[in-house]
């Protein structure tokens, strides 16, 4: 039997930008330098300096998102690019090109669709206390709610093949874009990893995009939707205890004072204990209800994720030698 012919998988490099005109041509450099076979893009949301042209001047192929949020640049990346491997960081220098390759390989030798560079050092992110902070709730929170997959889901530094990307529904416009694809992944039971790589600290005159309450508050709210979406019996339920607690409450002195006195004189809060026991049964009937829908909706997108070619099995790990035909054997195509 003809050997298949084997190819080196396509690496897309994708780096969405927002006025990083101090750190984008280093960062492009030192990825062409690394994956020297890799194309490389460069997002510009909007940026108002000259983060575009340094990135064309340094080699990248540069595409404008005029939607702004990280969330939007991600979504337009994974919908315009075609790869076998796609490595996303940031532009502002704190990760190092130079780790892609690592990264690469576990995606491949550990067959993940998602590898996260965790952070070392990032609660001295520029000093920004704020920041560290609310990492460590987040982190704690997710942990939580949605399990112990991750232990840093706001890394900008992934590896992802094409089945995750080419099935991750992203609807996020902001920074909390990073969680989305965490739970994605946890919902689904996608094999996923973790390398901690160690996190740099942004040169002098660069600032951090983030808002520590801002977006803080955006991504407490994607927690709560993200639960909601795909917990839906947790979260209703809560509103269900939180309502039969109140009416439980309010139901017991008008209860005993019928048993003793025959009389039901706060008729008033008699009705509002009884609304609120209505409203805690109609919660948790809903919550049954949505449970259901969320698990066909869980069983479809991981249908569509199996149904994308993994391309696992015609394509060498990253850096491996490519098998050769037999003599006088036509290769076979993939």
């Amino acid at each position: 039997m003809p050997h298949a012919v084997r190819h080196e998988p396509v690496i897309a490099v994708l780096l969405p930008c927002y006025n990083e005109e101090l750190t984008i041509g280093e960062v492009v450099r030192r990825f062409r330098e690394t994956l020297p076979s890799a194309a490389i893009y460069v997002y510009d949301n909007n940026s108002k300096d000259l983060t575009a042209l340094k990135a064309r001047a340094a080699g990248a192929t540069v595409v404008r998102e005029p939607r702004q949020g990280k969330g939007n640049v991600v979504r337009r990346m994974f919908a315009d690019i075609d790869a076998d491997i796609y490595v996303m960081a940031d532009g502002d220098g704190t990760y190092a090109p130079e780790d892609a390759p690592q990264l690469i390989n576990v995606l491949q030798t550990e067959r993940s669709d998602m590898v996260v560079g965790t952070r070392r050092g990032v609660n001295d992110d520029a000093g920004r206390n704020g920041h560290a902070f609310g990492n460590r709730v987040f982190n704690r929170l997710y942990k939580g709610l949605f399990g112990t997959d991750f232990t840093d889901i706001f890394s900008g530094y992934r590896v992802f093949s094409r089945r995750f990307v080419k099935s991750f529904p992203a609807v996020s416009g902001g920074f909390e874009i990073e969680t989305e694809m965490s739970v994605h992944a946890s919902q689904l039971k996608l094999p996923v990893s973790e390398i901690a790589l160690d996190y740099g600290r942004r040169p002098e005159g660069s600032s951090s995009k983030l808002s520590t309450f801002r977006d803080g508050a955006r991504i407490l709210w994607m927690f709560a939707m993200l639960v909601k979406e795909t917990q839906p019996l947790r979260f209703f339920g809560t509103f269900a205890l939180f309502f039969l607690a109140a009416s439980i409450g309010l139901m017991t002195p008008v209860l005993i004072e019928f048993a003793e006195t025959g009389l039901v004189p706060r008729m008033p809060t008699w009705v509002l204990s009884i609304g609120m026991l209505l409203l805690a049964m109609l919660s948790m009937m809903t919550g049954f209800i949505l449970d259901s829908v969320s698990r066909g909706r869980a069983e479809q997108k991981r249908i569509f994720y199996l149904s994308i070619s993994s391309g696992r099995a015609e394509r060498p790990a990253f850096g491996q030698a490519l098998p050769k035909s037999e003599p006088g054997k036509a290769p076979r195509a993939a």
